[in-house]
């Protein structure tokens, strides 16, 4: 992908002003772990809006990728099950989460079970939360326009997100989201237009696409997309959803804007995945799929619009990457080292938090070049990880459902534990791209299904010595 003058003016001028929004008022925003984590609790409809639907957001490559691939089907796993569940956590758990008033997922843990339950789940918590997939996607935009090395972008990447993050906290998230969500849909209706005017219009375009490419199942099988309906769970679960939820000025500010995001997620899917099968009909036969977007620019966009949707592109990954980067380095340094080294200070804690970001950045460089694929590192993080976090996390907010401390510890290792048995099974069987699973079923079904028959046996065993009763 090419840029000209313009549109690098246009990439230094962002840059500039991320670091200006994101370092502005930064020493009063580490006083308290309070402000540092979650800005003072002080979000408003606007900005938890703006700030949940570019964070919850980032897989911009991966969707590019997929909707070139499978056409329509995009929207079927990577759109309508999320918007299912983020509207099941509005109504059920929005309210309860606001109000109880806590930091983060490991702190409802810790208060609702015991120690060990409560690291083993942050240590969950740490891995769901990981910025890998993310940083990945900001490693192939910067390599795409300079050619750099993966490994040299990888690390240039991370190495302003970092700056960043670890100074401002959660301000600096907030600040830098409402210009990354103005950007991301700027930049995407831009590149739409411009397909749109060059080829013609839908009618056209799904007269020119495979049939696979306009069918809601993408010719993919129905486990496959069934999979990622169970992945889609990780909403329930998933930090950024808590982490701006304990943000929100009160609970209806939290629960009317999960439902307003749902809305805006629902057009900008329609926005990214057109944009995916222009992508298939202008530039067919691409041998790396997840460049369906940068070449679709390329091939339609003029210099500075060009430069415009860099940035679009650009902006919808930073914002999901700074939030999982923030979410991940307090879950490691204030969630599971300081509390096993019992630290009280805030300042320490927050201290801790930084330093965790430098710790996670680490890791996540790690994980890309293990796995240097965004839809495998969404696969294997969701597959593994959420078997044990899911029903601990979500019965801790209801307690006639929740198990014994004893039993929850049991239930988070054994299903996570489960899935990853699985995974490694069936990737040594067969390969990452192509694995052989037991039975020839998800690995996420197997850990899902243990969790859920310990606790239907723990509350049939329950009713039992109750005489039947609840």
């Amino acid at each position: 992908m090419t840029l000209s003058l313009y549109d690098w003016a246009l990439v230094a001028g962002y840059l500039g002003v991320l670091f200006y929004l994101g370092l502005r008022g930064s020493s009063m925003s580490r006083t308290t772990v309070s402000s540092f984590l979650l800005g003072g609790r002080t979000l408003t409809l606007p900005l938890f809006v703006a700030s949940l639907v570019s964070t919850w957001y980032g897989g911009v490559l991966g969707v590019g990728e997929y909707s070139y691939r499978y056409g329509l089907l995009n929207i079927v796993v990577f759109g309508v099950p999320y918007y299912v569940f983020a509207i099941i956590f509005a109504i059920f758990f929005a309210k309860k989460v606001r109000n109880s008033n806590l930091v983060s997922i490991p702190d409802k843990l810790y208060e609702t079970y015991d120690l060990k339950s409560g690291i083993t789940g942050s240590i969950l918590a740490w891995f769901i939360s990981s910025p890998a997939p993310y940083f990945l996607m900001l490693a192939v935009l910067i390599q795409v326009v300079t050619g750099w090395p993966l490994v040299w972008s990888l690390l240039a990447g991370t190495s302003v997100v970092l700056v960043y993050v670890s100074w401002g906290g959660f301000r600096a998230v907030v600040k830098t989201d409402v210009l990354q969500f103005l950007l991301m849909f700027a930049g995407f209706i831009l590149v739409l237009g411009f397909a749109a005017s060059e080829y013609g219009g839908l009618t056209r375009l799904f007269g020119a696409l495979p049939a696979t490419h306009v069918s809601w199942t993408g010719g993919r099988s129905v486990q496959h997309v069934a999979v990622w309906f169970f992945i889609a769970l990780w909403t329930l679960v998933a930090p950024p959803f808590h982490q701006f939820t304990y943000s929100a000025k009160n609970a209806k500010t939290a629960r009317w804007g999960i439902v307003l995001s749902v809305m805006f997620w629902m057009v900008f899917d329609a926005i990214t995945t057109l944009s995916g099968l222009y992508a298939r009909v202008l530039v067919p036969d691409l041998a790396v799929p997840a460049m369906a977007y940068p070449a679709l620019a390329e091939a339609v966009l003029p210099e500075v619009a060009k430069g415009i949707f860099y940035l679009g592109m650009l902006a919808t990954v930073m914002s999901t990457t700074d939030a999982f980067t923030l979410i991940s380095a307090m879950t490691l340094g204030r969630d599971i080292v300081g509390k096993v080294r019992r630290i009280s200070s805030e300042r320490v804690l927050n201290r801790y938090t930084q330093a965790g970001a430098v710790v996670t950045g680490i890791v996540s460089v790690g994980a890309v070049l293990l796995v240097p694929s965004i839809v495998n590192l969404w696969y294997v993080l969701g597959t593994v990880f959420i078997p044990g976090l899911l029903l601990p996390l979500l019965t801790a907010y209801y307690p006639r459902w929740r198990l014994s401390s004893r039993w929850t510890f049991r239930a988070m290792i054994l299903g996570s534990g489960v899935s990853l048995l699985a995974f490694v099974i069936g990737v040594m069987r067969g390969s990452m791209d192509n694995p052989a699973y037991p039975f020839g079923i998800e690995p996420m079904y197997h850990g899902l299904a243990l969790t859920v028959g310990i606790y239907m046996a723990r509350h049939g065993r329950r009713r039992q010595e109750n005489g039947g009763g609840r």
